[in-house]
């Protein structure tokens, strides 16, 4: 039972399930790792330690963007040196997000030279609030992600096969790491109902070093803009799937930068979400409430 709500908990942030919810005004801040209530104040006095801060959501789910929001802008009170890393743009457009913010170009054409509803596909009107955000405060926006020609030649070819002008945008292929069991096992299981059965050990492997490419191309972003601004605090959008337990962009930049203080908060995760080799899947739960 447990490894069923898992497997649906990770396929939801890999946009396999799709749910939509109204937005929603009040939150609760739970502890997994103390289970127990956590106070919105202690929250952020904990937040103000970490380098990253990740904020696992689900891409259609409209409450967790408003969540997202509310605690950007509180960090921000605290400290005015934060950057928003976010999953949905892709790293060969980061100079369209660089004009924009410089006022060189207006919101439409962001959008449009982003390419963002053809390469993402979730609202608009999700996320713009984030950049109108960093614009008025003057803050860095990160395009985190691969290019999504890249994944789908992995997806279908596999790592090794990617040309040299293709490697441009993802980390060096030694950096590339799959030899992780514990998320190998979830990636199994999630392939298996995707493919109800039907995949095969091939298959898998592609599809696993295409979930890896992602995770590894947006660690990549987070520590190359940390090591060019490392007065900042970088705070990640990015799907739950990528963040929870470690496994997706987290353990990732650990990895590169010894002894980094990060904190994860899944939005609106399922109640029950369980823990995994006895790690919670992030250090805080936030519930928003109608």
């Amino acid at each position: 039972m447990k490894t069923r709500k898992l497997v649906q908990f990770c396929a939801l942030s890999l946009g396999l399930i799709l749910v939509s919810t109204p937005i929603a005004y009040a939150q609760r801040v739970f502890s997994p790792v103390q289970q127990q209530a956590y106070p919105s104040p202690a929250l952020f006095e904990e937040l103000t330690k970490a380098k990253v801060i990740y904020l696992g959501e689900t891409h259609d789910k409209p409450q967790d963007h408003a969540a997202q929001l509310q605690i950007i802008q509180a960090l921000h009170q605290r400290n005015p040196r934060i950057a928003i890393a976010m999953e949905m743009f892709q790293r060969p457009y980061q100079s369209y997000i660089d004009r924009y913010l410089a006022d060189n170009i207006n919101e439409q054409d962001l959008r449009d030279r982003t390419e963002f509803d053809e390469r993402w596909g979730f609202p608009w009107e999700y996320y713009a609030p984030f950049l109108r955000f960093a614009k008025a405060n003057r803050l860095p926006v990160v395009a985190l992600n691969a290019s999504t020609e890249i994944v789908r030649q992995v997806a279908r070819r596999g790592l090794q096969r990617l040309s040299r002008e293709e490697r441009r945008y993802i980390p060096p292929i030694s950096e590339i790491r799959t030899d992780d069991p514990a998320y190998r096992e979830v990636m199994q299981e999630i392939y298996e109902q995707s493919h109800k059965g039907k995949g095969n050990s091939s298959g898998f492997e592609r599809f696993f070093q295409a979930q890896v490419v992602w995770d590894e191309t947006m660690a990549d972003s987070i520590v190359r803009f940390l090591q060019a601004n490392p007065d900042y605090q970088v705070v990640v959008l990015a799907g739950k799937g990528h963040v929870a337990y470690g496994y997706g962009i987290p353990n990732r930049v650990a990895r590169r930068v010894d002894g980094i203080v990060q904190r994860t908060i899944l939005l609106n995760p399922a109640e029950d979400t369980p823990p995994r080799n006895n790690t919670p899947a992030a250090d805080f739960f936030w519930f928003t409430y109608q």
